[in-house]
């Protein structure tokens, strides 16, 4: 029988389970001793004493036990990382249960800050990406883009930080491999061999053992197109980046494409649903273009935030203000899906604003009473990471986040009482 093979030399669990059968035979004789039974007279002090010390070679035994089986499939140096390791997620899998839209560096910096908190993450990823390695993967290999995805995988692992390198690796110049990332790679052997990118995805997230879920928005190949000021059209996301004139509004083709349903799903069962950061018109955009994505978050009963970028884009939000991005969400998904809006008012560095002066990128105005009036309330606060980008600092705007949750929860518990 295979339960024998527990006994067999060198499994080093034999003398444990013979330890657990003493304590169960003290932890027995004891309650008898010390309460009696069937009429016996019972001897309460030797009883219990005999009780407590069945107790403790009891759990002396499953300790040791459990922890001979733990060792077999964690690294060593792990082994006293063990309670933490069980106790931190336990906690986070408490967590509130948050979704976040978007695509490129912002969303991954959110994602690293609110996996502090919480477990139950959910990041719904634009696919229109047609440059660099994603592009090249996508076009070889007709398949969606795996770059956005690969950066939410990583930005999520609870992995090694060794492995989460290896996905990050970028072959350098003089290979037929230049410029892909190890990462994108890895996705896309991974579709090949399970024959489809979503499933692709989830066995990828295995590997990096992510907390949460990275899901594509929609799983059609598509093209975002951009219609101009001026009536001109530009295709690709590569190009639209890269265009000067100002955008009215983006679209995909094919304009039937649907969202996933693990998407819908999230954003229907979620307690905040979170916008950003991130290129408004293409990073953003392209997910609430989505048919059924706009009034899937309008009857969520999800807390709904937007989180501003701090710096405007050259080629995409030239001259807005933060108002004016709330206007351009407005105006493309006709739905009201932000109640609260988070915004930068640190002050950026002098050498980072010579900076991006050269890319013609300037600090997001901010007119706060415009998007008060539009009903929408403001957090504003010093959000900024200066370091060798102006990016946000994730640790900051995610504590924000939870906290304004923390205290929606709890004035939602007043109300009730």
């Amino acid at each position: 029988m295979r339960v024998l093979k527990w006994l067999y030399p060198g499994m080093r669990i034999k003398r444990w389970i013979l330890l657990c059968a003493l304590g169960i035979f003290f932890v027995v004789s004891g309650t008898i001793e010390a309460f009696g039974e069937f009429g016996r007279h019972y001897s309460l002090i030797p009883g219990l004493l005999v009780l407590v010390i069945g107790i403790i070679l009891l759990i002396l035994g499953i300790k040791k036990m459990v922890k001979s089986l733990i060792t077999i499939f964690m690294p060593i140096h792990k082994e006293k990382e063990l309670v933490d390791i069980v106790y931190r997620k336990r906690q986070l899998s408490r967590g509130p249960k948050i979704v976040v839209i978007g695509g490129g560096t912002g969303l991954s910096v959110l994602l690293q800050g609110l996996k502090a908190y919480t477990s139950n993450l959910t990041a719904i990823v634009t696919v229109s990406d047609d440059g660099g390695s994603s592009g090249r993967l996508r076009q070889q290999f007709n398949m969606l883009p795996p770059g956005d995805i690969r950066n939410c995988l990583v930005a999520l692992a609870d992995a090694e930080p060794l492995m989460r390198d290896l996905f990050q690796f970028r072959f350098g110049e003089g290979t037929e491999l230049a410029g892909h990332n190890f990462g994108n790679l890895f996705i896309t052997a991974m579709t090949k061999l399970v024959g489809d990118f979503d499933k692709a995805i989830k066995e990828s997230s295995k590997v990096l053992a992510i907390r949460g879920q990275v899901i594509p928005s929609t799983l059609k190949r598509v093209v975002l197109i951009a219609e101009h000021k001026d009536g001109t059209k530009t295709i690709g996301e590569t190009k639209i980046s890269k265009s000067t004139s100002p955008i009215s509004k983006v679209f995909l083709k094919p304009d039937n494409c649907m969202p996933t349903d693990d998407a819908l799903e999230a954003i229907l069962n979620a307690e905040a649903i979170i916008i950003g950061p991130g290129s408004l018109y293409t990073s953003i955009l392209p997910n609430l273009v989505i048919k059924n994505i706009p009034e899937a978050i309008e009857k969520s009963a999800a807390v709904k935030i937007f989180v501003c970028n701090v710096m405007t884009q050259s080629g995409e939000t030239d001259g807005y203000s933060a108002y004016e991005h709330i206007q351009a969400i407005q105006k493309h998904t006709k739905c009201k899906i932000v109640d609260y809006f988070i915004i930068n008012t640190g002050v950026i560095p002098e050498d980072f604003l010579e900076k991006y002066h050269r890319e013609h990128a300037y600090p997001v105005k901010v007119d706060v009473k415009k998007i008060r009036e539009a009903g929408i309330s403001v957090i504003a606060d010093n959000l900024i990471n200066a370091q060798d980008y102006v990016r946000h600092n994730s640790n900051k705007i995610s504590e924000i986040i939870i906290d304004l949750l923390l205290e929606l929860k709890f004035k939602g518990a007043d109300t009730n009482t």
